[in-house]
């Protein structure tokens, strides 16, 4: 080798030498070493030039290859259809598959359905299938007809004899027809379950009422008489039970609220929906029992009274104010008791003592008028428009008083009473109910108990036993409910026009009213409530009226 190639390799050696010295080498694990020569290599490779027709073989190469793949799974078609197009015709296709099932799915039902009915049929007939038979009734004997036990099945005269079954069933039809329709323990399932399907439109339709307040268009047919349609409801108060007796229920004259009152010294009031009946509100008198409370004629006050004071309270509910009411300008009363709210509005009718009678204006709290009757007064009644007043005596004599006027129209004797108890008037105008201690209840028209010194009682309700305390027609006139506080479940509800008591109120399987203090019905009849000893407000929905 010449001297020249000697030194070059020596110079190359020796820089090499150098900058492996300033190289600062990093050992790679066995497991990186090959994937780094490889990524090393691919940096270091020369880029290849572009190459057209290379790259079209690859293209064909890979489409060959879709084809493969598309033909052996058919999803790989599916989702290439969805992605690069076809989407109308893939829902198209999967919404017949949908429909597909759906329908074979309600096949399914309907055959089920099918099925369940056959069964049920098949039940019926097993349950309808007499036990035993006997032969002789198979066969179908000819029946004389003229036997006197069968003389009143006869139609016509060509029905001298006739076949067994055709006596069947004419005996079946008769017994039908003395029954009304046929009874319940008669009729097939088909029947009893479109009966109990008609019973639970009647619920819905019932439920829909308390969804929704306010008049319809359509007014209620006359209320028919025997039976009433009725249906028990949770009790008014329910939400906040009295401790005690409550003395008063009454409706608001407007709103869809109910006022409950008592011996527990608090006034409350709910809304009534018949399920839930929440509260409203209570108001709390300290030391104040209350004997009576009344909406005000507007609806926007109560009045309450107590058992042995001349104090009373008006709650502005607007307010919400409770202002004590001390003394009354020109009232010379020991304590204020009863009163009932004149129609009008803005006035009171107190009770006093001695027979007399003081009206009273809410704006000033002073009394303007008073009048006297001969007793003490046992009850006051209003006529609609609030002009006159009816008042009976303890000793059975009922007055006829002008309000405005403050003059007598007329007085006479309640037939046959020897101790009053009780009064109201119709809202209509046309009738007048006076009760008495023997618990009869006497009804009168009131045009001729305005006229007539002896006016005949158009009907005499003879169904309490003990003293009728309270008297009260629901806004239609067409029902006058009469209670007891004498005695448990002493309640009743007279048919006006037919003069006739219902037959299935109250119910007699359990106690449930007990001793009813005091009576009323919502504005538009809708429910029936009262007040009773054990500190609850039954309520009732009367399925006849359509509105609250």
């Amino acid at each position: 080798m010449s001297s020249k190639r000697v030194q070059k390799v020596r110079s190359r050696e020796s820089r090499s030498t150098s900058s492996m010295e300033d190289v600062n080498v990093i050992k790679l694990p066995a497991s990186e070493e090959p994937r780094a020569a490889a990524a090393a290599r691919k940096r270091n490779r020369p880029a290849e030039p572009h190459d057209p027709q290379r790259e079209e073989q690859q293209r064909r190469s890979n489409m060959r290859r879709l084809e493969e793949l598309r033909e052996e799974d058919g999803s790989v078609k599916l989702l290439e259809e969805l992605l690069f197009g076809a989407e109308e015709e893939l829902l198209g296709r999967l919404q017949e598959e949908d429909s597909k099932k759906t329908g074979s799915l309600l096949l399914e039902d309907k055959d089920e359905e099918e099925d369940e009915e056959e069964d049920e049929e098949e039940e019926e007939r097993a349950s309808s299938k007499p036990v035993w038979v006997d032969e002789d009734d198979e066969l179908d004997e000819d029946v004389d007809m003229t036997h006197r036990y069968r003389r009143n099945l006869i139609k016509g005269d060509g029905e001298a004899v006739m076949s067994k079954r055709k006596l069947q069933q004419r005996m079946r039809e008769r017994f039908q027809k003395s029954m009304g329709g046929a009874p319940s323990w008669a009729e097939g399932g088909a029947k009893k379950k479109k009966k109990t399907k008609t019973m639970e439109e009647e619920e819905e339709d019932e439920d829909d009422l308390l969804r929704r307040t306010g008049d319809f268009v359509a007014s209620s047919e006359s209320l028919p008489s025997g039976v009433i349609r009725m249906k028990k409801c949770l009790h008014a108060n329910s939400a906040r039970p009295s401790e005690d007796r409550l003395s008063t229920v009454q409706f608001h004259p407007s709103a869809q609220v109910v006022m409950t009152a008592g011996l527990d010294q608090s006034i409350s009031l709910f809304q009534v929906d018949g399920k839930t009946n929440p509260k409203i509100q209570s108001v709390h008198l300290d030391g104040f029992p209350v004997h009576k409370a009344q909406f005000s004629a507007d609806g926007e006050a109560v009045i309450a009274t107590g058992l042995r004071s001349r104090m009373f309270y008006l709650y502005d509910m607007m307010e919400g104010r409770v202002l004590p009411v001390n003394a009354v300008r020109g009232l010379n009363e020991a304590r204020v008791k009863e009163f009932s709210v004149c129609p009008e509005g803005g006035a009171l009718l107190l009770s006093g003592t001695d027979g007399y009678l003081h009206l009273l204006t809410l704006k000033t709290m002073e009394v303007v008028s008073s009048m006297k009757i001969n007793g003490n007064v046992s009850g006051v009644a209003f006529s609609p428009d609030g002009s006159k007043v009816f008042a009976n005596s303890e000793e059975g004599e009922v007055y006829v008083w002008d309000r405005r006027s403050r003059r007598c129209l007329n007085r006479f004797t309640d037939d046959g009473c020897v101790r009053a108890t009780s009064i109201a008037a119709s809202p209509n105008g046309h009738f007048l109910a006076c009760g008495s201690q023997s618990g009869v209840v006497n009804l009168y028209s009131q045009d001729s108990c305005v006229t007539s010194p002896r006016p005949k009682p158009l009907k005499a309700v003879m169904n309490l036993l003990t003293a009728a305390t309270s008297l009260a027609f629901n806004p239609s006139s067409e029902i006058l409910a009469i209670a007891s506080r004498a005695q448990d479940e002493a309640v009743r509800l007279l048919h006006v026009s037919s003069l006739t008591v219902f037959s299935n109120f109250p119910v007699a399987k359990r106690k449930f009213i007990y001793r009813a203090g005091c009576l009323d019905f919502s504005p538009h009849s809708g429910f029936f409530s009262l007040a009773n000893n054990k500190g609850h407000a039954p309520l009732f929905r009367l399925l006849h009226y359509n509105d609250f």
